[in-house]
């Protein structure tokens, strides 16, 4: 295999081209956009009550709900950008941080990998939104969490799983 070709370089993501030798036997360039991965969390406020964010997503065509995410920092453990996020994005800080797994977004064009926590014994801070992040706080009802991915109101692929993996465990 060739050494890659750097196309794009973003804030966000990284683009190359690789000359791949596939298991068929032929060779074929494919795009992967190389991310450093992320961590999302579902914030129990309560045994039965979760925060998630209402947040205006450009590539999605509008407004999404979705539980509190961001990509990890330079050499930060997926537990501390669970963190974090809560804390910037819901204004909570977990006590407690139960993993439900790991994701692989969409393995077809891209590496990112994101990590899945439900957060507990939470304490109130303040949010801390960064300039491109429009977003409000929802708090709802687990069940209620539950049934608007089933309706496919929650259609982030991150929440759902992760609002389905809470679920499961219960």
């Amino acid at each position: 295999m060739s050494e890659p070709r750097e196309i794009y370089k973003g804030r966000v993501v990284h683009l190359f081209v690789h000359d791949v030798p596939l298991p068929n036997g032929t060779t074929t360039p494919l795009e992967v956009i190389r991310h450093p991965g992320a961590s999302a969390v579902i914030p129990f406020v309560t045994p039965d009550e979760i925060l998630l964010v209402r947040q205006y997503r450009f590539a999605a065509g509008g407004w999404l709900l979705e539980v509190p995410a961001g990509k990890l920092d330079p050499g930060e453990s997926p537990e501390a950008c669970a963190r974090r996020e809560t804390e910037e994005e819901v204004g909570y800080r977990p006590g407690r941080l139960e993993p439900l797994g790991s994701i692989l977004t969409t393995p077809g064009f891209t590496d990112e990998v994101i990590h899945l926590f439900a957060a507990r014994d939470l304490t109130e801070t303040t949010t801390r939104h960064e300039e491109d992040e429009v977003m409000s706080v929802v708090r709802m009802g687990f069940d209620e969490a539950v049934a608007k991915v089933l309706d496919g109101t929650i259609r982030d692929s991150k929440s759902a799983l992760a609002i389905l993996l809470a679920a499961h465990r219960r």
